[in-house]
């Protein structure tokens, strides 16, 4: 029973254990679902990413994911414009 209970806390408690970043945009393809951040990092969205829809170069993001290890980024959660 507890091991059940212990992998629902966890799994719940993903999105809380997310990584967060921070930038500007310097280019997003809306067609390829690119965002390149001001510190040349390329960030690969999902298709179920919400993306607001006038998003363009010069806006300030914060992008939460989940670390894939040594692979890099791994489930993009969220992005969120910063005003």
């Amino acid at each position: 029973m507890r091991p059940i209970v212990v992998l629902v806390l966890l799994t719940l408690a993903a999105p809380a254990l997310a990584d967060k970043t921070s930038g500007s945009i310097l280019a997003y393809d809306r067609l390829a679902n690119v965002i390149v951040l001001t510190d040349k990092t390329h960030w690969q969205l999902n298709p179920q990413t919400l993306v607001p829809a006038d998003l363009a170069a010069g806006d300030k993001v914060t992008i939460d994911f989940k670390s894939d290890g040594d692979n890099g980024a791994g489930k993009i959660f969220s992005l969120t414009r910063k005003e």
